[in-house]
């Protein structure tokens, strides 16, 4: 009797797995890094990329789709967690923090409702993962290792477009450089013409990874049976497109097909060889996934899913955003509706180009750089390089794709300004974006929890007059500057942080008068606070103001005694002093480059600024590169 109990319970249980199995789809997710929609399917006549112009040909393409991060880490968050990082606090390139005690990562999800899940090429989140979420993550991961009749979830990553392998060389080529459109933002030289034909070839390389992928799905008789995704991890590995959140950092493929079967889970505007404008980013993908194989995406998640069951109502918007860059700091925000892109730069006074190792590596960035240094770069090739940045950019992109034409000034564009200033400020609001706090703070804040969870406590994070002092403070008007002194007083250190760089934002009449302030400010109980004052009492002050700021920047960039986030702070204050910094030569070059971090992710940063501020105090090359000295170790972007 109980023989016969344990054999039908065991055939009830199989019925049920098959019944699972036969109900939901298996999905597959092809990616690739650093590029654009630069592909056949997109209407590049340049690109070389027949499997995945096969797969839009049975399938359908997004022309609006954005990564939402323009570099891997952060976008790959968003991915994982169907949240904006900049609601999580990891928004900032290889930062770590947690997750709200019972959030998942969508392939929990997955797994619980009986998918075999596997990634086969990186993970890279900036967030912590809680608990198990993959059943296997490694270069052996793969869909076959599902037990028999098992819906699976399958990611597998191709590497060869990355930006390291642009610049390789030597390299075969196979495009022609004299073929290349060279976009208005970057000179046309040799190397640059180099530098963009590579990034073909290695685009059809990732598409041929791609080809044999498919190939394998159809050889095991599954492709009936899997809806397949293609898609990159953000825009170009070109300067000015990875790391920068405008459409060329943001834009990437999205090429979707729905086999007969799972027609229905499709959007509702896809038809085979057909191309939809709905707006999709990144942080729709969670909950996407969840809606198609039948499970409702929990509400706390962020993005909207555009196929399933769960599908939402198309969105007007797409947000991008960028913090941290490695060892430099900025806070960008952007939104687009699919023809105009617009970006509220909080942080104006710092250029597009501040020094990242890691992109000065590619010719493109050193040949570009020395032709704005000498004065030959024309003003489309001089905005990336230039500082301060337009507190806001707005572009059209159906007059101006290559996104050199600012309108944000013009009185006929200001309607359209309105509203997308608007929307960036209603879903900062919306996700309680924690961006505005110093990233050390994030963590000081949230200590012992979550930097979502914190976000979401008015009492911690007063998101209303923070974000109202960064708005003020990075508008960059001069009557803007007796509230600014108004809230170096406030209770708040972030509102206090927010108004020190705006005071420093502003320069040497607004340092002037606002000296005895930022005097005080030198004192304060904030590092965050200290920092920017001292940089601008030691940038635009006198020398008994540099006397002063001086020590309060060496000893914050003490990485052994201040933390990891003042000493990247302090060091980048330090290195914006200039001519200004020499006298304090010898004390910055004592500092140690080791000291305690939340998480090794953020190691390598200080190494790096005090290499740079070695070459700086020691001459730079001619290259534009810095002259060689203590190094922190590169890690793949």
């Amino acid at each position: 009797m109980k023989l016969r109990l344990l054999l039908a319970l065991a055939a009830f249980s199989f019925q049920l797995s098959a019944l699972s199995a036969a109900d939901r789809p298996n999905i597959l997710w092809i990616t690739s890094e650093d590029h654009s929609p630069n592909m056949g399917c997109y209407g590049d006549k340049f690109a070389t990329t027949p499997n995945v112009d096969a797969l839009a040909a049975r399938g359908m393409l997004f022309r609006r789709a954005w990564s939402g991060a323009p570099v891997c880490a952060p976008a790959r968050t968003t991915l994982i967690s169907g949240l904006y990082p900049p609601s999580t606090g990891a928004e900032h390139m290889r930062s770590m923090v947690s997750l709200p005690t019972g959030f998942k990562m969508y392939p929990q999800f997955l797994r619980e409702a009986g998918y075999y899940c596997s990634n086969n090429s990186k993970e890279d989140y900036n967030l912590t993962k809680p608990g198990q979420v993959w059943d296997e993550s490694s270069g052996k991961a793969h869909w076959k290792n599902r037990a028999a009749g098992q819906p699976f979830f399958a990611i597998f990553n191709s590497t060869k477009s990355h930006e390291s392998q642009i610049r390789t060389r030597p390299h075969t080529a196979v495009h022609d450089p004299a073929k290349v459109r060279v976009p208005a933002y970057h000179p046309d030289t040799p190397e640059v013409r180099q530098d963009w034909a590579q990034y073909y070839d290695k685009v059809s390389e990732v598409d041929a990874d791609a080809g044999r992928h498919l190939k394998e799905l159809t050889e095991a008789g599954l492709a009936d049976d899997t809806i397949v995704f293609y898609y990159a991890d953000h825009g170009s590995g070109m300067p000015r497109s990875k790391r920068w959140p405008s459409n060329s950092g943001l834009q990437v493929p999205v090429v979707v097909h729905f086999p007969a079967k799972w027609k229905h889970l499709a959007p509702s505007e896809y038809k085979p060889g057909g191309a939809s404008d709905r707006l999709i980013s990144f942080v729709d993908f969670a909950p996407t996934v969840l809606s198609l194989a039948g499970i409702q995406p929990p509400a706390w998640m962020q993005g909207h899913a555009f196929a399933g069951k769960f599908t939402a109502p198309m969105q007007p918007f797409i947000f991008g955003f960028r913090g941290r860059m490695d060892e430099r700091i900025d806070c960008v925000r952007s939104v687009s509706d699919g023809r105009y892109v617009y970006l509220r730069n909080f942080m104006p006074h710092l250029s597009q180009g501040q020094h990242v190792d890691y992109q000065f590596a590619t010719p493109t960035t050193r040949v570009w750089f020395n032709l704005f240094k000498s004065g030959q770069a024309t003003d489309a090739q001089s905005i990336f390089w230039r500082a301060p940045k337009a507190p806001e950019e707005l572009y059209d992109l159906t007059t101006d794709p290559d996104e050199v034409k600012n309108l944000a000034a013009l009185p006929q564009h200001q309607e359209v300004l309105a509203k997308f200033r608007k929307a960036q400020a209603d879903l900062a609001a919306k996700i309680r974006d924690v961006g505005f706090l110093p990233e050390g703070e994030i963590h000081s804040r949230s200590a012992g929890g979550a930097p979502y969870t914190m976000g979401h406590d008015d009492a911690k994070f007063p998101i209303a007059r923070i974000f109202a002092t960064a708005d003020l403070a990075s508008n960059l008007k001069a009557d803007a500057l007796p509230e600014l002194r108004k809230r170096l007083a406030d209770s708040d250190s972030a509102v206090r942080y927010w108004a020190a760089l705006g005071v420093l934002m502003r320069g040497k009449d607004a340092v002037a008068t606002a000296r005895a302030d930022l005097q005080k400010a030198l004192a304060d109980a904030s590092p965050f606070v200290r920092i920017p004052a001292a940089q601008a009492l030691g940038q635009f002050g006198d020398k008994a103001d540099l006397d002063k700021a001086l020590p309060v920047l060496v000893e914050q960039a003490d990485w052994s005694k201040s933390g990891v986030f003042a000493s990247v702070s302090a060091l980048n204050a330090l290195g914006a002093l200039g001519p200004k910094a020499p006298s304090a030569a010898a004390a910055i070059k004592a500092l140690p480059d080791k000291g305690a971090s939340p998480d090794a992710r953020y190691n390598s940063y200080v190494p790096r600024l005090l290499a740079d501020l070695a070459a700086d105090l020691g001459g730079a090359k001619p290259d534009g590169e810095k002259a060689p000295a203590k190094k922190g170790k590169k890690k793949a972007q």
